[in-house]
């Protein structure tokens, strides 16, 4: 029995998918735009095959009739002829712009517009033999096999019996002058390639899903092989916490920065260190601009005296702020009363150091169930 792990059970990730699609693997059927070309031709004939065809009678008249003086002047048959050629072409040109038309946009819906070297670079693998026989008697070359068997006999079986049910019509062509020997047939092509147009495009309506169903199923991945995408994906476990640790870096360094707009910062003193700002004017609570423990604890506080941001020791408070609160949010409103207890003193020293008065330092009480130990848990 097979490893699970090496079985196509799992669905391709937008990963497989992206790198499928670089690499020109699309569901793309060959016969949908051949049978979107059969509909549009029908179609310009039904609405332009008079303007066509009439103009190419007056074409094959105009060159079969032969005045004199060319006769006696062989140098103007090129230039004739090259007339012949360009009106020849103008003619059918509206039809060659519409063919190239479809056939872009039928290609385009059935997979997509996309340029990938992958399709015309050179792949040595296909020379081997053995991949060859794969190809050869694989279950795509039998689907193959299938529709062209199928277009056989859609083709000659509607090509049958137009020619069976028009039989008369064609043997009295010879009978009729030009113009109407060519309307007939015409008219008779015209209904051929209709009939023709229809079968190419109930084959192309069944090749669509086939072939959406073969890419879909080569592209299908072994479990192992979604564990190594992820793994490849989110990189190396080393390279991982290198990546982390750089963000971490970087917005403590943004978050320090904003230490010396801070109105207070109350410490633990030592192990947890916590910067407020608060807006008098405004009516939002008070915001956390910064949090540290440890180390980076040591750094507020440094940075915090180095422009003259007051230092408040309130251990209890310090620790419930850094717990409860994320940067750049307000506090909690259990904590209103206490912190307001600390910016209505910081904010008051000033005006106590102008008159030269002392201020009696307030002690913020936190309440129960906002107290926590140095490891985060309730006391």
């Amino acid at each position: 029995m097979a490893d699970d792990s090496a079985e196509k059970t799992e669905e391709p990730t937008g990963r497989r998918l992206e790198k499928a699609r670089s690499e020109g693997q699309l569901a793309r059927s060959i016969e949908l735009p051949v049978a979107a070309m059969s509909v549009g031709a029908v179609g310009f004939f039904t609405l332009m095959g008079g303007w066509l065809f009439n103009g190419m009678s007056q074409l094959f008249v105009s060159q079969l009739e032969f005045d004199r003086k060319i006769t006696d002047k062989a140098e103007l048959l090129p230039g004739l002829f090259a007339q012949a050629v360009v009106d020849a072409f103008l003619l059918i040109l509206p039809l060659m712009l519409l063919m190239y038309f479809i056939a872009i946009a039928s290609t385009v819906m059935s997979g997509g517009l996309v340029f990938s070297m992958g399709m015309v670079t050179p792949k040595f693998s296909k020379l081997n033999p053995m991949n060859g026989l794969k190809r050869i008697f694989g279950v795509k070359s039998l689907i193959e096999l299938a529709k062209s068997i199928a277009k056989f006999v859609v083709v000659g079986g509607i090509l049958l019996l137009q020619v069976s049910n028009h039989m008369e019509e064609l043997l009295n062509l010879a009978n009729l002058d030009l113009n109407q020997a060519m309307a007939i047939a015409g008219k008779l092509i015209v209904d051929a390639c209709f009939w023709l147009s229809m079968g190419l495009l109930l084959i192309a309506l069944a090749d669509v899903p086939i072939q959406q169903y073969q890419v879909h199923k080569k592209l299908m991945m072994s479990r192992q092989e979604v564990r190594d995408e992820m793994k490849d994906s989110e990189g190396r476990p080393e390279v991982k916490q290198k990546i982390k640790q750089r963000q971490r870096e970087m917005a403590n360094n943004k978050m320090m920065a904003k230490v010396k707009d801070a109105d207070v910062v109350i410490t633990n003193p030592q192990h947890f260190a916590v910067a407020l700002s608060y807006d008098p004017n405004g009516e939002g609570a008070p915001i956390l601009l910064a949090k540290g423990s440890d180390e980076l604890a040591r750094r507020i506080r440094e940075e915090a005296q180095a422009h003259a941001v007051e230092l408040f020791p309130a251990p209890e408070l310090a620790r419930a702020l850094y717990f409860t609160t994320q940067v750049d949010e307000p506090i909690p409103e259990g904590l209103y009363h206490a912190v307001a207890q600390v910016i209505a003193y910081v904010f008051s020293l000033n005006q106590s150091y102008a008159a030269g008065e002392g201020l009696l330092k307030p002690e913020p009480v936190v309440p129960e169930n906002m107290r926590f130990d140095s490891n985060g848990l309730p006391v």
